[in-house]
């Protein structure tokens, strides 16, 4: 299994996300519980919207 996932989906598992970003799954819990990516709630299910992970990477600023 890739560790990337298709890029027309529209929700993504933290784990896919993770994947996306090219950072850690714990890394983007600790980013999901600070607020920087949002998140959606499905049941006990936690889901990040493809939109909410263009806006972290847009607000991000580059390193100096």
């Amino acid at each position: 299994m890739s560790m990337t996932a298709p890029a027309d989906r529209l929700l993504y598992t933290p784990k896919e996300a993770a994947g996306v970003l090219a950072i850690g799954r714990s890394t983007l819990y600790e980013l999901m519980a600070a607020g920087a990516v949002k998140y959606i709630k499905l049941g006990r299910c936690r889901r990040i919207r493809r939109s909410d992970l263009e806006s972290y990477v847009a607000g991000l600023s580059p390193a100096a």
